[in-house]
């Protein structure tokens, strides 16, 4: 059973916030909080990506998994039997191999977070990745609790 850490209460109170700032005219019995989730990587990554933009800073989910080209056809043949006729496939992404899956600017800094839920680990491109934005003085995370990365925001040394 899922249970919320004080983390993701902080991050629901900061939504709250937020939406009442932004919504000043709307009663308080109307307001519906969002609900946030650190099971999975996809709830992790919409967690960290809200918190940083709702601190003030600049995140964003980068996607790299390539382009899905679907040619195929269903026709009918004179006796009216349907079959699935041309070819489908992956291409490749464009972007850079091993990218993280979150890009964000905090404090005027690049931080690049990896998500990583259950016993995901790094691919060899994603080190390279790592090294490449650590050589070139920017931070790299990788997250597998949003607890983790409160953690870290809190006490992290960016200036």
């Amino acid at each position: 059973m899922y249970k919320k850490t004080e983390a993701v209460k902080e991050l629901e109170r900061l939504y709250m916030i937020d939406h009442r700032h932004r919504y000043p005219s709307m009663p308080e019995y109307a307001r519906a909080c969002k609900k946030y989730r650190d099971d999975s990587a996809n709830g992790l990554t919409k967690c960290v990506i809200d918190f940083i933009r709702l601190s003030g800073y600049q995140a964003e989910r980068i996607n790299c998994t390539g382009r899905y080209i679907d040619r195929t056809e269903v026709v009918t043949d004179v006796l009216d039997r349907k079959r699935v006729i041309g070819s489908a496939k992956w291409l490749p992404t464009s972007g850079q191999r091993g990218t993280s899956d979150i890009s964000a600017t905090i404090r005027g800094r690049a931080v690049k977070i990896e998500i990583k839920a259950g016993k995901d680990r790094q691919s060899e491109d994603q080190k390279r990745y790592q090294e490449q934005v650590e050589r070139a003085g920017g931070v790299y995370l990788i997250i597998r609790t949003f607890e983790e990365f409160y953690s870290w925001f809190n006490n992290n040394t960016i200036n």
